[in-house]
């Protein structure tokens, strides 16, 4: 029987990749007496990167689901990614938690995503509690990484515990609410043993017990009056004020340990089920006018939050039931397709093993394989009211490739698989480019563009080939002209004959395109004039400086001449696209790039660095402003020398900047590059260009 929705902890596990997530998790895991042994990343037998493509990398790319049972609570845990390649994931587990636990690296602090996701924690309002990972490395700081997350989240940071260190060594941690030392000499599993703190680190624990009691008196008058009066508080008061200041983020306990040699996980345990609210403490979902609650006998209402594409299983989905029950052998309503899903095996995962159940309940998370409609990002109900979940923005994809099959006849196939892993990660952008006719997929950067090729090769056993896109030139002129066109063929029997004089515009930019009929006295029939239009509509599919469509011209039809027997639609389209090509090649044609806004986010002291090499890209600088931990620059930059940019990006700032593109304008390309274009476009300089 699964827990009651009081007894239940969903817990996202959040942090900047390389904070130990997954090391975590895998201590987490092994503390509660899910696996017998203690799984390595670097040896990649852990249980959430099970993936072969996240052990080759040593690194999460999908969130991952386990159960655990630690003090009669059901704890849910979701080990999310931390590369901003995989942010949707992480966003994700966010959504579906009332809790989060962030890590942070004691040597490194505070970093990039670590501020993202925390502000997105907070929009969110979820609790969140802070582990500091990794103090066993050289110049690891537990308090300078404390002073540093006060800097960043606010005063409201308190340390509800503290390293304990034995000749200079983290051997367990201090326990600010009960002034108790628990040290841990082994990984095994409940290896911890409660001793005195040390009189060398006493004044130092009463000083920070001090801070903690600051904090948590807060909560409450009643408790600030006591606190203040010299009374003794009890743990359960202290521990309830501490669960009541955290639930919607009004005191953000700080934890530590070293996840690798399991110290500090069963205390971390712990505070996860003491300090972090259940789905019921923390309240129910508004949805507009609807209200969930954890209820079993209310009407069912479960959340599709992640969607895996498995070649056997087919679609798995993973779900929150945040009221009702959800039940094996059942029926539910998509309400966005308002079809009807029949609801099969339920399973939820405990390690590398899956368990069947009988229900999920309110306030629970499982999955169900091989629903036919249901995507990420929808609901199940018993009902047919339309419910929406506030959608968390994503990044837009920025790292663009164009993509084909390596076998002829395999189209079918890529295109059906990379919808399978768009379903899985919304990220990923795929599409047709209008203009150059290629299939383009993107990405967040080139690991994950990487990432969903090796996932077609392995799943789907499509194997693929990769280009870098094509930029999408334009050509205008700037200059009026006039021209003639005239189709004239006689081969015996009826001939042919279209005659058509036109005079050309350059418009202002992205006005598009103009087609104006000045033909008076029928000297061109009407029926013939759309002829005319269509002819020199496909005259400007190919500019005459490189072959790339033209923009912005205004095409007046002035004047031209018929013949009663020979003339048609189509010698007047021919005649249309000759006084076209005609007009264009005189009206001093030129070739447009797209022009970018590039938004990059990057830590302070890699600033400099940035706009140097964006002014080395032609990019102009707009401004620049402090967003969280980082600083955000915002400049104008050709398409063209965007291309390649993420991995230098990620090279001048240790992979701690990411970036967005977003089309601005067109403008003329300079001179001096024309002919580097026209040899990549594998183009004939024209004279005129």
């Amino acid at each position: 029987m699964r827990a009651a929705p009081d007894r239940i902890r969903n817990v996202a596990l959040v942090g900047h990749r390389g904070s130990g997530k997954t090391s975590l998790h895998e201590a987490l895991l092994f503390e509660a007496g899910v696996t017998t042994r203690l799984g390595s990343v670097q040896e990649g037998t852990t249980v959430s990167d099970s993936d072969p493509d996240e052990q080759a990398r040593g690194m999460s790319i999908s969130l991952t689901l386990s159960s655990l049972q630690w003090r009669d609570r059901q704890v849910n845990l979701l080990d999310t990614p931390g590369d901003p390649s995989f942010i949707a994931d992480a966003l994700a587990g966010l959504r579906v938690c009332e809790s989060a636990v962030f890590l942070v690296n004691a040597l490194t602090g505070v970093e990039v995503s670590t501020v993202r996701l925390w502000e997105r924690a907070q929009e969110l309002d979820i609790a969140r509690l802070l582990f500091i990972n990794m103090l066993d490395r050289d110049r690891a700081d537990f308090f300078g990484t404390l002073e540093q997350l006060k800097q960043s989240f606010g005063q409201h940071v308190v340390a509800t515990e503290i390293p304990l260190r034995v000749d200079g060594e983290v051997v367990g941690v201090i326990d600010l609410l009960d002034m108790e030392a628990i040290r841990q000499d082994s990984s095994a599993r409940g290896g911890g043993v409660k001793t005195a703190i040390p009189d060398d680190q006493l004044s130092l624990a009463e000083e920070y017990r001090e801070r903690l009691m600051d904090e948590v008196s807060e909560v409450s008058d009643l408790l600030m009056e006591r606190y203040l009066e010299g009374e003794q508080i009890s743990h359960e008061e202290i521990a309830d004020a501490l669960k009541q200041g955290t639930n919607h983020g009004h005191i953000f306990p700080v934890v530590c340990g070293i996840a690798t040699r399991n110290l500090g996980t069963a205390r971390l345990l712990d505070a996860i089920v003491e300090d972090l609210p259940s789905p019921v403490k923390h309240g129910p979902l508004v949805l507009g006018e609807r209200e969930l609650s954890p209820t079993e006998s209310s009407e069912l209402y479960a959340y599709a939050f992640k969607t895996r594409a498995d070649p056997f299983a087919g679609r798995v989905t993973l779900l929150r039931v945040y009221q009702g029950a959800l039940r094996h052998d059942s029926h539910a309503l998509n309400t966005r397709s308002r079809s009807r899903e029949r609801v099969g095996q339920l399973m939820v995962f405990a390690g590398k093993g899956t368990e069947h159940v009988q229900e999920l309940g309110p306030g629970d998370m499982g999955a169900v394989a091989k629903l036919k409609d249901t995507r990420s990002g929808d609901w199940l109900s018993t009902s047919d009211a339309q419910v929406e979940m506030p959608s968390v923005p994503l990044p837009a994809a920025v790292m663009a490739f164009a993509i084909e099959p390596a076998s002829r006849g395999d189209e079918e196939k890529l295109f059906a698989s990379l919808r399978r892993l768009q379903e899985e990660d919304p990220t990923i952008d795929l599409h047709r480019d209008p203009q150059t006719g290629e299939q383009i997929v993107a990405g967040l950067s080139q690991v994950h563009v990487e990432v969903v090729v090796d996932r077609l090769r392995s799943r789907f056993g499509v194997d693929v080939s990769l280009e870098p896109p094509r930029v999408p030139y334009q050509e205008t002129i700037r200059a009026s002209a006039k021209a003639h066109g005239r189709h004239k063929k006689q081969t015996g029997g009826r001939g042919q004959f279209g005659d058509c004089h036109i005079e050309i515009e350059p418009l202002a930019p992205a006005s598009g395109f103009q087609f104006v009929n000045q033909i008076k006295g029928g000297v061109v029939p009407s029926q013939f004039i759309p002829a005319v239009e269509k002819g020199v509509v496909e005259a400007m599919e190919a500019g005459p400086v490189a072959g790339y469509p033209v923009k912005d011209v205004r095409v007046t039809l002035v004047d031209g001449s018929f013949h009663s027997v020979d003339s048609s639609e189509l010698a007047f389209k021919l005649a249309g696209a000759l006084a076209m090509r005609e007009a264009l090649a005189n009206a001093s044609p030129v070739l447009l790039e797209p022009i970018m806004l590039v938004t990059v986010n990057v830590p302070e002291e890699h600033v400099g660095e940035v706009i140097g090499d964006l002014n080395s890209r032609r990019g102009r600088p707009q401004g620049m402003e402090g967003a969280g931990g980082s600083t955000q620059i915002k400049a104008e930059a050709p398409m063209a020398e965007m291309l390649g940019y993420a991995p230098d990006l990620r090279s001048i700032t240790q992979g701690q900047g990411d970036y967005t593109l977003e089309l601005l304008r067109y403008e003329e390309v300079p001179s001096q590059l024309v002919k580097k274009v026209l040899e990549q476009a594998g183009a004939e300089p024209a004279v005129h260009a």
